[in-house]
C-alpha cells in the first residue's frame, strides 16, 4: 500500500473497483460514475430518496432515468437498474422503445 499511497496515506477504505468519482465533481460530493456492460452512467442521489442515472456514454446527451427509493442500494442493485434500462433502449434511436 505504501507504494500506491505515498506520503504514508492509507487510501480510501470506501474505494470500490469499477466506480470512480464523477469527473467534474458533483456539488453534493456523493455522485459516482459507474460502468455497466461498456456503458457509463453518473449516479447521484435525488431529493426523493432515489437515484438519478445519467447515461454519459449514450447517444443522447442528458438522457437517463431515475429510480426511487434507493437508500442503501448495493452497487449490484444499481447495475441491475441500469441493465433494465438498457434492455428497453431502441438501438436505432438510443431512446426507450415505443410500444
Amino acid at each position: 500500500m505504501k507504494a500506491i499511497y505515498p506520503e504514508g496515506g492509507d487510501g480510501d477504505s470506501e474505494a470500490v473497483p469499477g466506480v470512480s468519482p464523477e469527473p467534474d465533481g458533483a456539488a453534493d460530493g456523493r455522485s459516482i460514475t459507474l460502468e455497466v456492460d461498456g456503458e457509463v452512467f453518473a449516479l447521484s442521489p435525488n431529493e426523493f430518496g432515489g437515484t438519478d442515472y445519467a447515461w454519459l456514454s449514450g447517444p443522447n446527451p442528458g438522457y437517463g432515468f431515475g429510480a426511487s427509493p434507493t437508500p442503501n442500494l448495493s452497487l449490484d442493485g444499481h447495475r441491475e437498474n441500469i441493465r433494465g434500462f438498457l434492455a428497453q433502449i431502441d438501438p436505432a434511436t438510443g431512446y426507450i422503445e415505443d410500444d
